[in-house]
């Protein structure tokens, strides 16, 4: 049998950033990833999304973003970028594979792959991100709506939408961002449970990510006192605040019911929609974890900071909130990692 350092599950920015993480410290971990190439979910988001973060302060820990450190990058510059920061791990990484679960083997972990493979590991990162989990409210009405309804993990280019009447439902960056570009091809209409909340993106001229990294405040422990919903303001320097103010998208608040291709707003008034996106969020994609019972009824990560309170040797890398508010952006989950590998592989020489 052999025995694994340490198994990271998932090649997006956490799993690379969590692998990064064990080889500054001397381990040699596998890295699975289901899909075939280790760039995570980047690739499959919308076409113009571009980081609300400036490339000098978007990096995963040991390389540098490269280019014009002032710039906002693309979604195909991150795809680039995290596919070079692969190539440097020096790591085994096992592409195609997807894992489909964890159970104990004494003091490790036992992880099994749906090519049948078992894989024996003294410690495990979880980072396999939210993407393959959009969150799909609940809403009155919905199952019956007859028109186009996605999720903005499905949107793509505003043209399909050209002439439609289309209301995006949620109140942050994503919504807002993809509601400001449909308006200019669509009719459109922001609707949400809260006001939509902006933060100014350039305070006294400079990045906001610029104050972070001298102060450090977003990189502060405090995720577990956020509530579980929490939405983060949206950053803007001026444009997406002007986008609804001057209606294009209008922003109202979120419909009491839809019936068919009819939807009911608070005020009482009906109107023909043709589609509803839905921005809002993703839940953690952990299903592998079931048979561990690291996972409450809502199949979320029982977890303290990224450290499993179900199984010593089990770790987290990547979750929305897991220690700060940049947990789960590339910024931040190079901060997380190091915490949590530190401390899983400290456990491991404890039971070694």
């Amino acid at each position: 049998m052999t025995l694994h350092d340490a198994i990271v599950i998932g090649g997006g920015q956490s799993g690379l950033a969590a692998a990064h993480a064990l080889r500054a410290r001397g381990a040699r971990p596998l890295l699975l990833e289901a899909a075939d190439r280790p760039v995570g979910s980047w690739p499959g988001y919308y076409d113009s999304l571009t980081l609300f973060s400036p490339a000098r302060y978007s990096a995963l820990p040991g390389l540098p973003f490269g280019g014009d450190p002032e710039r906002y990058p693309h979604r195909d510059e991150v795809v680039d970028y995290l596919a070079r920061y692969a190539t440097r791990l020096d790591i085994d990484l096992r592409i195609g594979t997807r894992v489909t679960g964890v159970t104990t083997d004494g003091p490790h972990l036992l992880v099994r792959t749906a090519a049948g493979a078992e894989l024996h590991t003294r410690t495990l990162v979880a980072a396999t991100g939210a993407f393959g989990r959009p969150h799909r409210p609940d809403l009155p009405g919905l199952d019956t709506f007859t028109g186009t309804l996605c999720h903005v993990a499905d949107y793509r280019e505003p043209l399909a939408y050209q002439g439609k009447r289309v209301i995006v439902v949620g109140a942050g960056n994503s919504a807002v961002q993809i509601a400001a570009e449909l308006a200019e091809h669509a009719t459109v209409t922001l609707a949400s449970r809260i006001p939509v909340k902006f933060t100014n993106q350039r305070p006294l001229g400079k990045d906001l990510h610029f104050w972070f990294h001298h102060t450090r405040i977003d990189r502060l422990p405090i995720g577990r006192f956020f509530p579980p919903n929490f939405t983060q303001p949206v950053l803007d320097h001026g444009p997406y605040r002007a986008a609804l103010a001057a209606g294009r998208p209008d922003r109202r608040d979120l419909f009491t019911d839809v019936n068919g291709s009819t939807v009911t707003w608070a005020d009482g008034r009906e109107e023909h929609v043709d589609v509803i996106i839905l921005a809002t969020g993703y839940r953690p994609d952990l299903p592998y974890l079931g048979p561990l019972g690291a996972l409450d009824g809502d199949q979320r990560p029982l977890h303290r900071a990224g450290l499993s309170t179900v199984h010593p040797r089990l770790g987290f890398a990547g979750l929305e909130l897991q220690r700060s508010p940049a947990s789960a952006s590339l910024r931040g989950v190079g901060t997380d990692a190091r915490y949590v590998v530190t401390r899983l592989l400290r456990q491991a020489a404890r039971g070694a």
